[in-house]
């Protein structure tokens, strides 16, 4: 822009100060330096130009009246080339003035604009935490103060913890508008357990699903972060199993429908995100019940979008008992992992006994192990199930589960069936009410004989 303004001031120097007639006007050849530069200007000039280059020698040779007629043609084309300087070089001035103004203006507008449309991203949001109060708009990050989530748990108190886990502890906490929610305390000194908090944020503000925890919003105090859920009245299926009533709000049915439930979450997950997700943490401690016993998958920060392809640079992580044999040993990590997991919830569901269980101080068991002869053999089958519903489930329909969660548990990846295999595997063994196709002839209660069909 200088260079042009520079070039433009001197060439308008150079046809005020000489002597000579200006090249443009009588036709000459210009400077080599100058006919790019002008070029845009020429075609105005050039009928002038052309016009008195064709006057006849005999008319330049008049009488001295006559020989003043070039020269003042000379100075009219003069006045029109430089007055065509002049506006071009105005023109030159104002739009370098507004460019030194103005990006920057409109690089922070259009920045604005895009944060207003796209919501905010994990990078941009974890350094504006203390300044963004609550941003409501779908697709974006709702970022919840401090002050508000330690009020709604009485400053934290122990007695509103309804869950803990190696990431902390989960709070129970009324809002202002007097809404029940999980609040998910995570102590992220470390970068894993900072990467684990983006990453489940990053996921869940994305993922709607009956079958998926619904994600709240986010807080952030110090190294201390929170996630903010619903709030599940019955808490987690694994303090149903193994808690203090050992299982005995579920029945045969119940538990059917938790694995069905289960099994659409993962479902979803796996074929139906774009790109396809990976839990990598699927557990009874993270599939929550509601007040309705629906059940919701949770805890995704261990997940991995399109987990596949990015194996090779994905840190070892899960739960022992659940880890597929496969990532264990050689860190290949596919969709077969979350089914595997959630063969062992089916065994849970299933024996009422954990994964893995203490035999001695040095020695364990895993629920696999044990079951794998007996799930096997029809006749040994009936005696292994968890003694809650022994005896309250049609055979076959005990036969099919325990089938399923055999295939599920295969050493070998390829042997194990797709969770939408599973799915429409477990559909026909759930009653109508409860989300299946089964059509229950009679109420089933503990103790009473099969029904159904």
């Amino acid at each position: 822009m200088k260079l042009l303004l520079v070039i433009a001031l001197n060439l308008l120097l150079l046809l005020v100060h000489q002597n000579q007639p200006c090249p443009i006007c009588v036709g000459a050849t210009p400077d080599p330096l100058f006919s790019s530069i002008l070029a845009p200007l020429s075609s105005p000039i050039s009928p002038i130009a052309s016009s008195m280059a064709s006057f006849s020698p005999e008319i330049q040779e008049g009488s001295e009246g006559h020989q003043m007629e070039p020269h003042r043609k000379m100075l009219i084309a003069l006045i029109i080339t430089c007055t065509a300087l002049g506006v071009v070089l105005l023109s030159l001035l104002c739009l370098w003035v507004y460019h030194k103004k103005c990006p920057h203006k409109s690089h922070k507008k259009s920045a604005q604009s895009s944060d207003a449309e796209k919501g905010l991203a994990l990078g941009p949001f974890m350094g504006k935490f203390n300044s963004i109060r609550m941003a409501s708009k779908k697709g974006s990050v709702s970022v919840i103060e401090y002050k508000v989530l330690e009020k709604g748990t009485n400053n934290f108190r122990d007695s509103n913890i309804i869950g803990e886990g190696g990431f902390g502890c989960v709070y129970k906490a009324r809002l202002d508008d007097n809404l029940l929610v999980a609040v998910k305390k995570l102590d992220c000194a470390s970068q894993d357990s900072e990467r684990e908090f983006e990453n489940e944020v990053e996921l869940l503000h994305k993922i709607q699903h009956p079958n998926i925890i619904s994600f709240l919003g986010c807080s952030t105090d110090g190294d201390t972060r929170f996630i903010v859920y619903e709030l599940m009245h019955n808490g987690s299926l694994e303090t149903q199993l193994h808690g203090p009533s050992n299982g005995s709000a579920l029945t045969w049915h119940m538990r059917m429908k938790i694995a069905l439930d289960a099994a659409r979450g993962l479902e979803h997950l796996h074929e139906y995100c774009n790109p396809p997700v990976i839990h990598r943490d699927l557990k009874t401690s993270n599939i929550l019940l509601d007040a309705n016993f629906n059940a919701k998958l949770s805890d995704f920060g261990l997940a991995v979008a399109d987990g596949a392809k990015n194996s090779n640079n994905i840190k070892l992580s899960g739960t022992l008992g659940y880890v597929a044999p496969e990532y264990l040993l050689d860190g290949k990590l596919t969709d077969k992992s979350d089914v595997y997991a959630f063969g062992i919830v089916l065994l849970e569901l299933l024996l009422g006994r954990r994964p893995v269980e203490k035999l001695a101080p040095t020695q364990c068991q895993s629920i696999v192990t044990w079951a794998m002869p007996q799930l096997t053999d029809r006749s040994k089958l009936p005696n292994i199930v968890d003694p809650v519903i022994k005896d309250t489930m049609d055979l076959k329909h005990l036969y099919q589960v325990a089938a399923v969660a055999v295939l599920c548990v295969q050493p070998e990846p390829s042997y194990r069936p797709l969770i939408t295999d599973v799915l429409h595997s477990l559909v026909p063994l759930v009653p109508v009410e409860l989300g299946g196709t089964l059509r229950v002839t009679q109420p089933t209660a503990p103790g009473s004989p099969p029904a159904g069909h």
